[in-house]
């Protein structure tokens, strides 16, 4: 692999290794153009995935301190973790679920749809989906999406078939496993799945995509790649005159170096990107519009659980399958939202895991905490495989209470300030996740079930994940057309600076209802090729 020069100022910068980083790198270095990756994290072989949770959550998440502030619950739950993602390269693609569903086209423009809604700062997105439809085709294939390109779906497990069928007694119609970025035949010189429950979390097959194993290689392979892990950029250089010139990083020894580039794209996931151009420069790089940072968003979600008694004393078997194969029901409520039936404003889906639940999680949310004795270990058995477990998903609206900034006092390991986080769910979401455990207690009542969760608490939180937590973020450097209300124009490029680009989550107007990985790989390709074409013409 080559090293290009620290004063070799016709290199393409790209800060972070993930969906948007990996992915402009990988089309870059095709298109020919010098490329130098600066990821943060270590850079891991398959075969070093550790196949145990909370020693792989050390190996692979980004731990490095954040703050909060506020009267929401991970202010004192977990202060200096309000997001978990990855550092390490490859990103959060080394550790995501692979769920593949695209946005509608009506999902790029929620203003429209609905107007302006009070106490928010919904907007239309400046592309529609015809701008990212051909990137969202060539997404498709190069991650293999089940589904798509006659590639077959992941086999259904049984929790799937249990809940599959109950949703189509409930009058579901459109049900199905997801389209999931995991090879079920072999595809791209990587196998096929073996269905282990650790297909998830840090694959040691490589049979799910990530641009660790499907990306990067390809990219080295040109002999325009230099990427250099444990490398932690910290500002971005610019002259003054609406360019930036190169990237001040510290090395895995600690050095402060500086790579000089004729671009920079910033990939690091939206909410250390916004650290990132906060700190290059005072008031913010690329921050005339004074957005940087805003506009926050994170999934909406609610993990509930239902007991079904015809399934006790059932024979039991193996039925971990790949984690995350999803039973996907999709749920876009757009006639009674019209009629003003529903108090929230956007839409939501069911995903269901690949597990039924072990003894000892069934027996706490069976409510049998207090059981102790053989009575405890006959429910228990009761209860293991004759649980199941829904995780539903839904579009949060962005609001001007939900953001983060440069904390005036806490700085980081290497002396840079870190990110505060900020976060207030509205009644939207509460009313959505509500509406959301109501459906699915109809659901399994439709089966003969019960469920064991209690609604969404607005004051407490319950029922309703915390901001962060479903890996999601989005939005602090958004796009548009207006340089005073949007960070980056419809190619994601600074509207203040002309050769910088930021590739990952960051420029979302919206969140939709869907994983926005694909979306953030079909934005990348986008932007990659505009890119590649200003290259040539030499305008950057």
């Amino acid at each position: 692999m080559p090293r290009f020069d620290f004063d070799q100022d016709g290199v393409v910068v790209v800060i972070g290794s993930g969906a948007g980083g990996g992915t402009l790198a990988t089309d870059l270095c095709r298109a020919g153009v010098r490329t130098v990756v600066l990821e943060a994290g270590g850079h891991h072989q398959p075969g070093e995935f550790i196949d145990d949770e909370w020693p792989s959550f050390g190996q692979l998440a980004w731990l490095d301190e954040r703050t909060t502030s506020g009267s929401w619950r991970v202010a004192s739950d977990f202060p200096n973790l309000p997001a978990w993602t990855c550092k390490t390269v490859g990103g959060t693609t080394v550790h995501w679920a692979g769920c593949c569903p695209r946005f509608k086209e009506w999902e790029f423009r929620a203003r429209s749809e609905h107007g302006p809604i009070d106490g928010t700062t919904i907007h239309d997105w400046p592309i529609t989906l015809a701008d990212l439809e051909p990137y969202y085709d060539k997404a498709e294939d190069r991650m293999g999406v089940t589904r798509t390109n006659d590639v077959p779906p992941l086999p259904a497990n049984n929790n799937f078939k249990v809940m599959g069928n109950g949703a189509l007694r409930a009058g579901y119609s459109d049900v199905s496993t997801g389209r999931m970025a995991i090879n079920s035949v072999p595809r791209d010189g990587r196998p096929a799945t073996i269905q282990d429950g650790f297909n998830f979390q840090g694959d040691r097959q490589r049979a799910h995509w990530s641009t660790l194993t499907a990306e990067l290689p390809k990219a080295e392979a040109t002999g325009n790649l230099d990427l250099r892990p444990q490398s932690h950029a910290f500002r971005i250089a610019h002259n003054g005159g609406g360019k930036v010139t190169g990237v001040h990083y510290f090395d895995a020894d600690g050095n402060e170096r500086v790579q000089k580039a004729r671009a920079v794209c910033v990939a690091c996931n939206a909410i250390e990107t916004a650290r990132l151009l906060l700190n290059s420069k005072d008031g913010g790089l690329a921050n005339s519009s004074g957005e940087l940072g805003k506009n926050l968003m994170d999934t909406t979600g609610t993990n509930i659980t239902g007991h079904i008694p015809a399934l006790e004393n059932r024979p039991r078997y193996n039925e971990d399958g790949a984690d995350q194969a999803h039973l996907y029901i999709p749920w876009w409520l757009y006639k009674e939202q019209a009629a003003g039936k529903l108090d929230f404003p956007r839409g939501y889906h069911y995903e269901i895991g690949g597990r039924f639940g072990q003894p000892g999680a069934a027996v706490a949310l069976g409510g049998m905490e207090d059981g102790y004795g053989l009575s405890l270990k006959e429910d228990a058995r009761r209860y293991y495989g004759a649980q199941l477990g829904f995780t539903v998903r839904g579009e949060m609206i962005p609001n001007k209470d939900s953001y983060c900034e440069i904390d005036p006092q806490v700085k980081d390991k290497f002396g840079i300030p870190v990110l505060r986080f900020h976060w207030k769910w509205t009644d939207y979401e509460y009313n959505q996740v509500r509406h959301m455990q109501q459906t699915f207690r109809a659901l399994v009542e439709e089966m003969g079930g019960q469920v064991f969760d209690r609604m969404p608490d607005q004051a407490k939180g319950y029922g309703i994940a915390r901001g962060g937590e479903i890996i999601h973020e989005l939005g602090t450097t958004r796009m548009g057309t207006d340089p005073s209300k949007s960070a980056l124009d419809a190619n994601c490029r600074a509207h203040d600076v002309k050769n910088l680009f930021v590739t990952d989550g960051g420029p979302f107007v919206s969140q939709a209802d869907k994983n926005p990985t694909w979306t953030i790989m079909a934005l990348s390709m986008r932007t990659s090729e505009f890119i590649a074409q200003e290259s040539k013409r030499g305008t950057l």
